[in-house]
């Protein structure tokens, strides 16, 4: 029997929600797969033939760009006797995609265009033995992808989390995300929850104590809150500081369309279940999660500025490392989360104080997610 809360605290999720392999297996089917997933930026599928493969929830999926120029995906099994297509993370094929087991080969739309011994099977539908399609969706520069047989509205699972975040639906593009270039990319592999991460970045609690680069540009956010909990609001830069950078020097090229009122501001969006959207006047920071295990989780982060100033050869160096910085302190916290998960201490979980008592909500949605589908089963 868990002891009764004072008013000012909320219960956490129990330990067992961040170490039981059964949990997270359940997530990956009722949250993962049926939910639209960030895969991919539109730009790494540079011509007809560029691929990548995504893990998301139980499913190896390949994003492609097919010969008409579209973006299409498919789960990465052949048809034949399910073989994983593509093995590698990225690459590029000329026409088609041919399994190495036994040579069953797919055009960049994914029919199936040539077996041994094909011409011999007259009856073999080559559009119902093709690929299996998974539905794709463009924005901001990212590929999604939802492996649902009937995926939920984009507009309200999606974008509607950038307007209810910001407060008005035209602000997100004005950052023109998705006609920025990548200035740098770091993969983070962590070993903790992907709801741990999600939690830190929902927060500002421990901004003061584990991010003094960030506090010395926001300095909002050694109170505790975090912009997040506010609709519409951006954390301002210190007077002092000249741009979103790890010294406060000046950044790169404001974006164009960015409006007065988000100019020296910080604007952070969550979009669930696995991407963040981090916004400053000269770059904006996308953080895509891949959760592989009930304790390990992939975070690939990109550092998008205007293409003329990636061209140019900017030094980007500052910029970069201010987040950068951020990323490692936190997922070192997380980290240091993870091991406890499992004691015996956090068997009924922990507690949120008032800055954190948005991060309920979240705890909220999790456990009606996964009680919702298992029902509709």
């Amino acid at each position: 029997m868990t002891e009764q809360l004072p008013a000012s605290l909320l219960r956490t999720l129990p330990g067992s929600a961040y170490t039981d392999p059964g949990t997270f297996a359940l997530e990956q089917q009722r949250i993962f797969e049926r939910m639209w997933f960030c895969a991919v930026r539109a730009a790494d599928l540079g011509a007809p033939g560029s691929f990548r493969t995504v893990q998301v929830g139980r499913e190896s999926v390949l994003v492609t760009r097919a010969r008409d120029g579209s973006v299409r995906a498919f789960l990465n099994i052949c048809r034949h006797r399910g073989a994983r297509l593509c093995t590698e993370e990225s690459g590029q094929v000329k026409r088609a995609f041919q399994c190495a087991y036994h040579a069953w080969t797919y055009g960049l739309d994914g029919t199936l265009v040539a077996a041994p011994n094909l011409t011999r099977m007259p009856d073999i539908d080559r559009t119902a033995y093709g690929l299996l399609p998974v539905a794709v969706r463009e924005w901001l520069g990212y590929v999604w992808v939802c492996l649902a047989d009937d995926p939920p509205s984009f507009e309200s699972d999606v974008i509607a989390a950038a307007t209810e975040r910001l407060g008005d639906p035209e602000a997100i593009g004005r950052y023109q995300a998705e006609q920025l270039a990548v200035g740098r990319r770091i993969r983070y592999d962590v070993r903790a929850n992907w709801k741990l991460i999600v939690e830190n970045f929902m927060e500002c609690y421990h901004c003061a104590t584990i991010h003094p680069e960030l506090t010395d540009v926001l300095p909002e956010f050694a109170g505790g809150y975090a912009a997040q909990s506010y609709v519409g609001h951006g954390a301002e830069f210190a007077e002092e500081v000249q741009g979103f950078t790890v010294d406060g020097s000046p950044g790169t090229v404001r974006i164009p369309g960015v409006s007065a009122e988000q100019d020296r501001r910080y604007f952070a969006i969550t979009v669930r279940p696995q991407v963040f959207i981090n916004l400053v006047p000269d770059h904006v920071i996308v953080h895509r999660m891949y959760p592989l295990a009930v304790d390990r989780t992939v975070v690939e982060c990109d550092w998008l500025f205007l293409p003329e100033v990636v061209e140019a050869g900017t030094d980007l160096s500052r910029s970069v490392e201010l987040f950068h910085r951020v990323n490692t302190q936190d997922f070192d916290a997380c980290e240091r989360c993870q091991p406890a998960m499992g004691s015996r201490g956090y068997a009924h979980g922990g507690v949120l104080v008032p800055s954190e008592h948005h991060i309920g909500e979240f705890h909220g949605w999790v456990t009606d997610r996964l009680a919702v589908e298992e029902k509709a089963e």
